[in-house]
């Protein structure tokens, strides 16, 4: 799939799941507030009716159509303006229109008294007509004395009952969308993935191969017997089929070794390892390489007569990995200083380098698995992107920590938090 492809479908995606997530919230929304109306106008309606059976109890019905017995307080507050003789009546009434209205949830009411000039004692009649005392503070009215004041303390969980199809929808639709969401997520990783395995693969063929050629060719020299006429010539062919054997030797032990790494077989042989004495025979160890012997190494350990508990081999493999990166990426004299420092009880051991640096954006991912950082189509710097995946590897076996960070002066600056110490 094509980039320009997998974007318009990640762009279309996009639009399509905000559409239909905004038409399923605002359906939500509006049977949401059309609940709340029902409920609102059908409660009205049934107070209205009670204070109409009131009345005819007490035979005075000639000027109901000209009142407005109804105040609708808040949302969930309504006071009645009529007398009240008999609460139990009150109570029945109520029962029976708000049932008669569909109005099954939970309301408390209490009687205004005029004599106290308090709300009465309220009463609380649950959805199985239960009945119990309530202690709501009913808000006093000032329009008139004769008046009673029903509360629906649980309004909110009867409309979320009333609309819970709709949420299972929503839910559903929100799972959905969760699902299509991580499969785009797992296409785009894999999109990744396969060019960086692509990457890897080329790499790798260019890598065998380039040694491969240089010793078949050099062996056909040497197969000539006029070759030994010249020995320097036999010399210089036989040095490049030790080079390019050693070259090749390296490249499939990377392998070998992510192999290993990747079926947890990491091994650790711990020992006690003083620091200073270790650093000297691993740089010493480097310059002898092809790379080492560009370099300039400056070293400085601040006096610390660190000793500390780690794998010697995979330690010093850690380090001429980090030091290899810095001098392959390097557009000048590769310039490297290491620092050892205390900070907290833990060493930090810092190398820096004067080469290209690492963009910001760049630095955590670098020690993913064939990670390189993007230069165009073209990498200038053969490699596999599996040093600094092996470098994270074995500091978080050995239980330590590493950042990268900028430097100041231009390059990178890796830092090795170092935990099991002596």
């Amino acid at each position: 799939m094509k980039g320009k492809t997998l974007k318009y479908i990640i762009f279309l995606a996009l639009v399509s799941i905000t559409g239909v997530l905004s038409i399923q919230f605002f359906l939500l929304r509006n049977s949401y507030k059309y609940s709340e109306k029902q409920f609102t106008e059908s409660t009205a309606v049934a107070l209205k009716e009670v204070a109409w059976q009131l009345l005819q109890e007490t035979g005075n019905t000639a000027n109901f159509d000209s009142i407005t017995p109804v105040e609708i307080v808040a949302d969930n507050m309504y006071r009645v303006y009529i007398q009240v003789f008999d609460r139990e009546l009150l109570k029945q009434q109520l029962i029976e229109e708000l049932k008669k209205h569909e109005i099954y949830t939970n309301f408390e009411f209490a009687v205004f008294n005029p004599e106290t000039e308090q709300m009465g004692e309220g009463t609380l009649i649950t959805s199985d007509l239960d009945e119990k005392q309530t202690y709501f503070t009913f808000p006093l009215s000032e329009r008139c004395t004769d008046y009673f004041s029903v509360h629906f303390p649980n309004r909110t969980s009867y409309f979320n009952s009333r609309l819970s199809v709709w949420y299972f929808f929503t839910a559903l639709l929100m799972l959905v969308v969760f699902f299509f969401g991580y499969t785009l997520w797992v296409i785009i990783k894999q999109r990744q993935l396969s060019e960086i395995q692509k990457n890897f693969i080329n790499n790798l063929t260019h890598e065998l191969k380039t040694p491969i050629s240089s010793i078949g060719l050099s062996a056909k020299v040497i197969n000539n017997k006029k070759i030994l006429e010249t020995p320097q010539r036999l010399f210089e062919y036989t040095k490049i089929i030790q080079e390019q054997n050693n070259r090749l030797s390296k490249n499939v032990e990377n392998v070998l070794n992510l192999a290993s790494i990747e079926k947890n077989r990491i091994h650790l042989d711990k020992e006690d390892i003083h620091l200073s004495s270790f650093l000297s025979e691993t740089i010493e160890h480097f310059k002898q390489s092809d790379f080492g012997q560009k370099a300039n190494i400056n070293t400085k350990l601040n006096g610390f007569n660190a000793v500390i508990y780690a794998d010697k081999f995979h330690f010093s493999n850690l380090v001429i990995n980090i030091l290899e990166n810095a001098v392959k990426y390097c557009e000048q004299k590769p310039e490297i200083d290491i620092e050892l420092k205390k900070i907290k009880g833990k060493y930090e051991l810092e190398i820096i380098d004067n080469g290209i640096g690492i963009p910001k954006e760049h630095r955590k991912k670098i020690f993913k698995k064939f990670y390189r950082v993007p230069t165009g189509n073209v990498h200038n710097v053969k490699g596999f992107g599996l040093g600094l995946d092996y470098v994270y590897k074995i500091v978080n076996a050995q239980g330590w920590k590493i950042r990268v960070e900028e430097n100041p002066k231009g390059g990178s600056i890796f830092t090795l938090t170092i935990q099991n110490t002596k």
